[in-house]
């Protein structure tokens, strides 16, 4: 059950307006890496996640993120609000009104127009919020590791907001929404590594002799760290075709019937290595015909 409580999370002051930071905060709430993505995300794995602890995580992180959605959506709010009434009530004439939409090269008109400087479900590009953004898998250990990730991404978007504007307030509103981002990243690894069969994913166990190999598959002396090291990995240099020990080619047993029907389209589309025709491409490039 959800409540509304008619204060923010977290106190916002902004020094004036401006559309074209407004337009670039709509990326962390209806972007990809935003916080309403963020907030399904959690939301639907903690309704079937199976362990009480973890879905309470889940969810009480979902919430958060509303909440951050609401902070983002007010900032945007306010950020768009004088040029909100000059759109609605023409007060400034078209040259006047267009250069505060595109301050700085922005491109805030497109959501100016289109939601009339409204906190609008896209991205900074106008793109509308897509629920592909949620990619959770259903099984834990991968959600997780996704889902750590995704804070970290959005992490990096509230840092690069941050750098583009000067506004006090605005600042000090991202920096809260930044710090939160890291500390879901730990809640979620704590959970991650809190399960003592977390990797591989899965119930599965990888074939084992292709689970420690590392193929080397660029040309020269290559680099090497623990990532490939023969510590922990069997280096194979130079892998050739096929690593199975088979001859590299795809093969599927047929039916009499198919293959009949197989042969017979094989004949019919064959290409004639004898022949040079002429094409509509030489054509068109002038070539006169033989």
């Amino acid at each position: 059950m959800f409540r509304h409580v008619k204060k923010l999370q977290y106190t916002v002051r902004v020094t004036s307006p401006n559309p074209g930071l407004a337009n670039l905060l709509l990326e962390q709430f209806g972007g990809p890496q935003g916080e309403l993505a963020a907030a399904c995300r959690y939301f639907t794995q903690g309704l079937t996640d199976e362990d009480p602890g973890r879905q309470e995580m889940l969810l009480d992180i979902a919430t958060e993120e509303l909440s951050h959605l609401e902070i983002i959506g007010s900032l945007v709010g306010m950020l768009n609000k004088g040029a909100r009434g000059e759109l609605a009530e023409g007060t400034e004439n078209e040259a006047d009104l267009y250069r505060s939409l595109t301050q700085n090269g922005n491109d805030s008109h497109t959501t100016a127009l289109l939601y009339g400087g409204g906190v609008a479900l896209t991205n900074s590009a106008g793109v509308p919020w897509n629920a592909a953004y949620v990619d959770t898998i259903g099984e834990v250990t991968a959600d997780l590791r996704s889902n750590i990730a995704a804070e970290a991404r959005a992490k990096i978007i509230y840092e690069r907001l941050i750098n583009l504007t000067d506004d006090p307030g605005v600042k000090d509103a991202l920096g809260f929404l930044m710090a939160r981002e890291a500390a879901h990243m730990l809640s979620f690894e704590k959970a991650l590594y809190a399960i003592q069969n977390s990797y591989p994913p899965g119930k599965l166990p990888p074939i084992e002799k292709y689970a420690q190999t590392y193929y080397d598959m660029s040309e020269g002396v290559g680099i090497r760290g623990s990532w490939n090291s023969d510590t922990h990995f069997d280096y194979i240099s130079d892998p050739q075709p096929a690593v199975d020990g088979g001859d590299g080619s795809a093969s599927v047993s047929l039916t009499p019937e198919q293959i009949a029907l197989v042969r017979a389209m094989v004949d019919r589309t064959r290409s004639d290595p004898e022949i040079d025709p002429l094409t509509g491409a030489e054509l068109g490039a002038g070539k006169p015909r033989p």
